[in-house]
């Protein structure tokens, strides 16, 4: 298939100042993300391949090191680790303190299957790629400019089957899909300069993520309310009192950015047609965890495009149709 990608490359996009963390084991309770077994087999093997394909690195698989906040919690998973259900993703569990600055006397636990992607260096390569292909359209793309066509749509002479919206909270704006249940989330990310090793991605609270030169990344917070993308004290405060807790580490800040994720309501993404025009399509709502649900979940869009895969009901923006019937009628 042809594919011509419409993308200004607009420099405040979430994408931009993500982290791009890929973890198996999230949350305060340490769970299994969702998903876990379906998106994390390829998800390495996928990244691997667009790396050869764009000449470039941009995959750092990193193990993720996880400190325990007690003796219970160290117990749990010293029988959890060994488990079918975990143990892919579990390299060590350590029963003392790892590293002499950070917070556990507990030890922690260090995971496989882990890392992040560095997303800047990916969307730049990606893009070099498109542009030698003659596949991008670098131009802010006008809604209004759209045509819609029986059994196609066409925008600026260019006529397609399909248009597939993956414009983050843009779509929240438009009339296609602004009925969905989008709710935004800011988050700030620091950079610091810090004079110490770390073999790991650190991650309670708050994630350290080791670049070169004594760089460090450290974030993030989650703000619900906040739309704007002006880095805050607030924010600042907030990620340096949860990293002081983690890590006893004297740093400099050189640097805090702030982005607005496309999180939904229900915290799964949004995959499907337009409930009115089958020529228009969505792959949006990633939130949080783009780099791993996006290989799947790509995949699986195709598999619905072009062979009529059904959708997983959980991502499948039928779960939402009643909110846009409800919107057209008023």
């Amino acid at each position: 298939k042809q594919v011509l990608v419409v993308d200004d490359g607009n420099p405040h996009t979430s994408s931009k100042i993500a982290a791009g963390l890929y973890n198996p084991v999230t949350g305060r309770k340490m769970v299994k993300t969702w998903k876990a077994d379906q998106l994390f087999p390829n998800l390495i093997t996928f990244y691997q391949e667009l790396e050869q394909i764009l000449s470039a690195r941009f995959l750092i698989e990193l193990p993720i090191y996880r400190p325990f906040v007690s003796l219970e919690e160290q117990n749990e998973w010293m029988g959890k680790s060994s488990a079918s259900e975990y143990a892919p993703y579990v390299k060590q569990v350590h029963c003392k303190s790892v590293y002499p600055f950070a917070n556990d006397p507990f030890g922690g636990i260090e995971l496989l299957q882990s890392g992040y992607l560095d997303i800047p260096v990916f969307l730049a390569s990606y893009r070099h790629y498109l542009q030698n292909r003659d596949s991008l359209d670098a131009s802010r793309f006008d809604i209004n400019e759209l045509v819609l066509g029986k059994g196609s749509v066409t925008y600026r002479g260019v006529r397609s089957r399909r248009i597939i919206f993956c414009d983050g909270l843009s779509s929240a704006k438009h009339k296609y899909f602004q009925w969905l249940p989008f709710s935004p989330v800011k988050g700030e990310v620091l950079r610091i300069k810090a004079n110490f090793e770390l073999k790991n991605i650190l991650n309670r609270g708050v994630f350290v993520v080791p670049l070169e030169n004594g760089l460090f990344r450290v974030g993030s917070n989650y703000d619900n309310h906040d739309r704007t993308l002006v880095p805050t004290e607030k924010a600042r405060m907030e990620i340096e009192g949860r990293l002081n807790e983690l890590a006893k580490i004297k740093y400099e800040i050189v640097e805090q950015v702030a982005g607005i994720r496309p999180a939904t309501r229900d915290r799964r993404p949004f995959l499907g047609l337009h409930p009115e025009y089958e020529t228009i399509g969505v792959f949006n709502g990633l939130g949080t965890k783009g780099v791993s649900l996006a290989p799947y979940f790509a995949s699986h869009f195709v598999r619905f495009l072009e062979y009529g895969e059904e959708l997983h009901p959980e991502v499948n923006i039928n779960r939402y149709f009643s909110l846009y019937y409800d919107s057209h009628k008023n």
